[in-house]
């Protein structure tokens, strides 16, 4: 489990912001099935790839390798790619993304294929799809909350749907991965990667509603003629950020728009949003540690017990699936439920749950039964922790700004991903997988633990229902035009 800070946005008491047109769920659905689709694939060849790696080198330290040149871009390009998305539109840079992915995906089996995939070029191939993953995932995590309002949706509820989505892909993609692997090898799994990226580029392409996926323009800030130069485009109060200049425009059909800044002015403006948030600015750090840990564990100890157990790549395939249907079904209670469970405690306990525990089981060569059923606890658990991260998000980020602060949130969260994989290779090559599982074990704990006794944590449910998109739906009459995405003029 790699759990987000910003899959994040509003409550359920929260209202839903107003869009022009007649409410549809065809938006919700298509985004939603987009990301099925491409998170399947990814979690296919998140097996597929360390295996392959393990069975033809038997380094654990290569190992590492690869998944630190997959993931060191992804947090780069996406940590950067916030300004771009708000700018150009979400939906543009999802399709482009997932089809440049497409194509390094099947380059890497065709290669293979014909003896022309030396190590280095596999490390270049898969910074390739990491550095493309970044921007189409963030772009995609965008859509939700416009997707929902389209369909009249709670935000609590779509990014609940959200959380469902993505356990649904951490079920199947173990399952048909491991499966994969044991009856044809590795690189079939790489190969449905490919095809997952593309379909999920199509969906996103195709399938959704003309004009959606558009640029944000920055709200209004004061009265004044549709022609006039700067002004200054007024910060959420309590944001932390401070105003910055902006320039009114013209649309093609006469109304007056704020034209974006420059690309480091709008990056500024994310960064400063996000300096001025303690509550965000916690989950950040925590789950920065969570993430590392969590990624040296999937992507070299789970394999490495994998073979030293003699379970091989079915044993990962059968305790992922566990893992992910019980998280299903804990997103599924988050979706109906989490708006009226009490944010802080469910979170936490959801962390006791998924933590610790899993690394111990493995650690202490516990029958195939009683991993499977830690496994299953602590996935139900986690199921709850990103619509909860999503709820509190949305209810402080404003719209046009998400983009610059989920790329931001994100990026810093997963900044030590790149290294879990490197460092827990290493660790292995130097003390064994025993004391390792032990050291993170203990690691996880305390990092959950610890950061649950600052007190920003209360505000996760004082604020609930009353952020940025709350107060722009109160604060607007029902005799009001109801607000559609205008474009940016250039």
């Amino acid at each position: 489990m790699t759990t987000r800070t910003t899959d994040l946005p509003g409550a359920g008491t929260t209202a839903v912001a107003a869009v022009a047109g007649p409410r549809s769920l065809r938006p919700l659905v298509g985004v939603l099935t987009a990301m099925a689709v491409s998170l399947t694939g990814t979690r296919v060849s998140a097996i597929a790839l360390p295996w392959f790696v393990l069975a033809t080198t038997g380094s654990a330290t290569m190992t590492g390798l690869v998944a630190f040149a997959e993931l060191t871009p992804y947090v780069l390009v996406k940590a950067l790619a916030g300004p771009v998305v708000d700018r150009i539109g979400p939906r543009v840079v999802s399709w482009t993304t997932d089809a440049v992915s497409a194509v390094a995906a099947g380059l890497v089996p065709l290669l293979h294929g014909l003896g022309l995939l030396p190590f280095w070029l596999l490390l270049v191939m898969v910074a390739v799809i990491g550095a493309a993953r970044g921007p189409g995932d963030l772009a995609k995590e965008v859509m939700v909350p416009e997707a929902a309002d389209r369909a009249g949706v709670p935000m609590e509820r779509a990014t609940g749907l959200s959380g469902v989505t993505e356990r649904l892909a951490s079920t199947a993609g173990p399952a048909v991965g491991g499966g994969l692997i044991a009856l044809v090898g590795p690189m079939a799994g790489l190969t449905v990667n490919a095809v997952a990226f593309a379909l999920g580029s199509l969906v996103i392409a195709l399938a959704l509603p003309r004009g959606m996926g558009r640029a944000v323009a920055s709200p209004a800030a004061g009265a004044g003629p549709a022609g006039e130069s700067d002004r200054l485009s007024e910060a959420p109060a309590g944001s932390g950020a401070a105003p910055v200049a902006g320039r009114r425009a013209v649309d093609a059909g006469g109304r007056a728009v704020e034209e974006q800044p420059g690309y480091w002015r709008m990056f500024g403006e994310g960064f400063a949003f996000l300096r001025g948030e303690p509550l965000l600015l916690t989950i950040v750090v925590m789950v920065a540690v969570t993430n590392l840990l969590d990624a040296g564990f999937f992507t070299v100890l789970v394999p490495v017990w994998a073979r030293e157990s003699g379970g091989g790549p079915a044993a990962i395939g059968l305790i992922g699936s566990a893992w992910g249907i019980a998280a299903v079904a804990g997103s599924l209670i988050a979706a109906a439920f989490a708006h009226r469970l009490p944010r802080r405690t469910v979170f936490f306990v959801g962390f006791l749950l998924c933590g610790a525990p899993r690394f111990l089981v493995l650690a202490v060569d516990a029958p195939m039964g009683v991993v499977l059923a830690v496994f299953a606890v602590g996935g139900f658990g986690s199921g709850f922790l990103n619509p909860i991260l999503g709820a509190v998000q949305l209810e402080r980020v404003p719209r046009h700004l998400l983009g610059r602060v989920n790329a931001l949130g994100d990026s810093l969260a997963w900044a030590g991903i790149p290294l879990g994989g490197l460092l827990a290779g290493s660790a292995v090559a130097l003390a064994g997988l025993i004391p390792v599982l032990f050291v993170c074990g203990g690691l996880y704990f305390v990092t959950t633990t610890l950061s649950g006794l600052r007190p920003e944590w209360r505000e996760m449910d004082r604020r609930r229902g009353r952020g940025p998109v709350a107060a722009a739906a109160a604060s607007s009459s029902p005799a009001e035009e109801p607000v559609a995405a205008a474009r940016v003029v250039a």
